[in-house]
């Protein structure tokens, strides 16, 4: 087997351990509810040892949410690399987040939105999609000015992540969650104040 080969079976084993980890843990969470799963349960359930459990999460709330965002990260630069090559940046980026960042199964969101750890974690996993949509947009541009597509990702992020926080925002003076509206609304009124910036990177229109 070549080095080539090797580091490939490795990655993928990572990843299919990853996966089965984070797949237990909101199976685990939808059951028995997140504040009575352990760290010691997830593994045991996807067939590991605690510190392998570790090596790949920081909290239980950060697996169970990577079980409902799995890969949404590498899809939105996919689907941002595989829009029409005629079509602007921004349209592009706005479509690509808005088709890729869809709204969690009822069950999974319901779990979401009652605790306010997963929420918090939920929120803050917006933050995945910089790298790789900043690699995505300086392919689409041929832009080889790696600070400024870095920057423009992370405002596209940054607008995704406001965006998320006001969907699963607590009504005033309660811990009650009501998703205001649809997600992908949601998500293309906070991006319209990153167009100017999408549009100004754009070559076919300087």
């Amino acid at each position: 087997m070549s080095t080539d080969e090797s580091r490939s079976l490795r990655e993928r084993k990572k990843l299919a351990t990853r996966e089965a980890l984070s797949a237990a843990a909101l199976r685990l969470a939808l059951t028995h509810g997140p504040d009575n799963v352990r760290v010691e349960d997830i593994a045991e359930a996807a067939g590991v040892s605690p510190r392998t459990y570790n090596n790949y999460f920081s909290s239980r709330e950060e697996a169970i949410v990577a079980a409902i965002t799995a890969e949404r990260a590498l899809r939105i630069a996919a689907a941002l690399r595989a829009r029409p090559a005629n079509e602007p940046l921004a349209e592009s980026v706005v479509e690509a987040l808005v088709e890729q960042y869809g709204e969690p199964p009822a069950d999974a969101l319901l779990l979401i939105t009652s605790a306010p750890t997963l929420r918090a974690e939920y929120v803050d996993a917006v933050a995945a999609i910089e790298q790789p949509l900043a690699s995505a947009i300086a392919a689409r541009t041929g832009s080889k000015d790696d600070l400024a597509t870095a920057v423009l990702a992370a405002a596209v992020s940054a607008a995704a992540r406001v965006a998320v926080e006001r969907w699963v925002r607590t009504v005033p003076g309660t811990n009650l969650v009501v998703p205001r509206g649809a997600l992908a609304d949601i998500l293309r009124e906070a991006l319209t104040h990153v167009l100017p910036a999408l549009r100004a990177a754009d070559p076919r229109l300087s």
